[in-house]
């Protein structure tokens, strides 16, 4: 199987779980302004809810993959206040024909004061262990 990892943050959370996802599946965590050029079975991708939605380039950069080149989307990412873009992203996703995986990682996100320190180490741990179950079912 062949993996990607992209994510877009505006705080840094999203990275922190980006790099520990990249690293049980061995590969390198990249920012969203890196496009998808080889062939990847899965794309795990980090983002969060900015203004209740997901970000503009969130949405470009679903828009610019390739169904031929990406098999699947895994979402990830956290956030202070709201849960899941899980919807968010498949309704993009769906636009260009690339189907999400229905697991998912989610956890709190800091945001001015709120959840102080998240994503923490124990978070990082459950998003490297998320990956590593992916990983194994993908198999």
């Amino acid at each position: 199987m062949k993996y990607a990892v992209r994510y877009y943050t505006k705080t840094g959370n999203t990275k922190k779980l980006a790099e520990a996802i990249a690293k049980e599946l061995g590969v390198e965590a990249l920012p969203i302004t890196v496009p998808v050029e080889e062939k990847t079975d899965i794309l795990f991708l980090g983002n969060s809810y900015y203004a209740f939605n997901i970000d503009p380039e969130v949405k470009t950069f679903i828009a610019s993959l390739e169904k031929e080149k990406v098999g699947k989307i895994v979402n990830f990412g956290s956030a202070a206040l709201l849960n899941s873009t899980y919807k968010k992203v498949k309704a993009e996703a769906d636009k260009v024909g690339i189907p999400m995986m229905e697991q998912e990682f989610h956890c709190k996100g800091e945001f001015k004061g709120v959840h102080k320190g998240r994503p923490n180490d124990a978070d990082c741990r459950a998003a490297s262990a998320f990956a590593g179950k992916i990983k194994e079912e993908e198999k």
